[in-house]
């Protein structure tokens, strides 16, 4: 499948910021069943777009603008193909052994409902790991519903068990808790999904994770949609949670009466569409 994406953030100020400065983890990286076809970033102001790599080998961008603007805009547009690999990741750069992954974090740290759900969850299943993160991605999917009202990018795993509501980036967190708490190296994933009932317009990006099976390797699981990732997820980033694989973080000087709209657009690319 060949996916067009297309992700506008914009940033307005009721009092010009006097500067602000950025880094973009909005650059997906080929690897077995991804191809980039193309790709680009472009900022409203006339700044320069650093490239690097961070510590888990996602592509970063940063920028400074030091003009005073009341506005601001970040275009990533691309096209990638996909192959449906049943959710086995390979060719990825991987910097750390998969022991780094069972480290907790503030948004992932499993209080004692998730310990007591995950060990359930893993008692009902064979004992078997593959069959276990199957049963686990089945239960965080009846457990918690999509939910974009009671949420926020600070709020915890536990916070969003305990609602029992989230979006996907919530979803994740709680797989993410509680298949660490079992053991299981577990990371969070950031990218774009398409969606087969046509609809291509969309909020945000989407959010899933990335769990390692022994023998088998990374396999790539989304909570909220209870399956593995398909060739319908285009991958971009990941850490060990939402704030290792944010697309976009920084910092502004002034400006204040911030406001933010995304704008994220996900679609199969003409050609193929007309095929």
């Amino acid at each position: 499948m060949r996916i067009r994406v297309s992700h506008l953030t914009t940033y307005r100020y009721d009092s010009p910021a006097s500067r602000v400065i950025q880094t973009l983890r909005m650059t997906p990286r080929p690897h077995d069943g991804q191809h980039v076809v193309r790709w680009r970033i472009d900022v409203s102001a006339d700044c320069r777009l650093t490239t690097q790599e961070d510590a888990f080998g996602n592509i970063t961008h940063s920028f400074s603008d030091d003009v005073p603007t009341d506005h601001l805009e970040v275009l990533v547009e691309g096209e990638v193909e996909t192959q449906d690999t049943n959710g086995l990741v390979r060719g990825t750069i991987e910097r750390f052994p998969p022991s780094l992954y069972l480290r907790e974090t503030d948004l992932t740290r499993a209080d004692p409902a998730i310990l007591a759900f995950a060990r359930a969850v893993a008692d009902a299943e064979p004992d078997d790991a593959l069959a276990r993160l199957h049963g686990l991605v089945r239960a965080v999917y009846a457990e918690v519903t999509f939910d974009t009202d009671p949420t926020h990018p600070a709020t915890t795993a536990s916070e969003a068990f305990s609602l029992k509501r989230g979006v996907c980036q919530d979803l994740s967190h709680v797989f993410i808790a509680a298949a660490r708490s079992l053991g299981v190296p577990c990371r969070y994933v950031g990218g774009y999904y398409w969606r087969s009932d046509g609809i291509t317009a969309q909020e945000a990006g989407h959010a899933w994770v990335e769990a390692h099976v022994p023998d088998l390797g990374w396999v790539a699981f989304d909570p909220t949609h209870a399956m593995c990732a398909t060739d319908a997820y285009v991958r971009v980033a990941v850490g060990l949670d939402y704030l290792g694989a944010a697309p976009v973080r920084g910092t502004r000087f002034g400006g204040r009466g911030e406001t933010l709209e995304v704008a994220v657009h996900v679609g199969q690319a003409f050609q193929q569409v007309q095929s």
